[in-house]
């Protein structure tokens, strides 16, 4: 169990008020609301993207708030995937490894792992802006367990996929997730994406979990 206090954010109209929450440090933990609730602010708060004086997240003994982003961590999908779109899907995924200080060997190891699991080797050398959204969605996920993450945010993973890809994605990211161990967090507005992967939930209304 990891500890998140005084995730406080008063944005003028709007204000995150969650004062303690314990994530789960296994599964997958969906947090789940209306469009507006303040699903997004939590998820920029907490990866570091938007600053948070008052935050403290204690993980096995170390207060991610503290860290810079470059060492705290964490696995993200976004909601738009972030693809970079000169580089082939090859390249996004090994340069997150290799941004991380992978060893060479365990970035060879996991990298072909990762690619036999999303099922991305006809897609590799692919350039970003030619993906479909189903490739980028899978590469996206193999760059963010690639350099081995203490924790994984999904922001909205599946919103855009059609329907029939979203049945099968949400079944092939369960079980890559569970294969890999590591807590997850799924920013989520869709119920159906909370019954596919989560194995707790909470919701999010005005900026407070309920």
């Amino acid at each position: 169990m990891s500890l998140v206090k005084n995730l406080i954010r008063d944005y003028g109209d709007f204000k995150i008020e969650i004062p303690r929450w314990e994530l789960p440090d296994q599964g997958v933990t969906a947090l789940w609301g209306p469009s507006g609730a303040g699903k997004t602010s939590v998820f920029r708060l907490l990866i570091g993207l938007e600053p948070c004086p008052s935050l403290s997240w204690e993980m096995q003994g170390v207060d991610l708030a503290k860290l810079p982003l470059s060492e705290k961590r964490l696995g993200v999908v976004f909601q738009s995937y972030e693809i970079f779109p000169h580089m082939t899907a090859r390249e996004n995924i090994l340069f997150a490894g290799k941004a991380r200080n992978v060893d060479a060997a365990i970035l060879e190891s996991r990298f072909k792992e990762l690619i036999e699991q999303l099922h991305l080797n006809k897609c590799l050398d692919t350039k970003g802006f030619r993906l479909s959204g189903g490739e980028k969605q899978r590469t996206a996920l193999a760059r963010a367990l690639i350099g081995q993450p203490r924790f994984l945010f999904l922001d909205e993973p599946f919103s855009n996929l059609d329907a029939e890809l979203k049945m099968q994605a949400r079944q092939l990211v369960a079980e890559v997730i569970c294969k890999h161990s590591v807590p997850t967090l799924l920013v989520t507005h869709d119920e159906e994406d909370v019954k596919a992967l989560a194995s707790s939930r909470v919701r999010i209304e005005n900026g407070r979990l309920v």
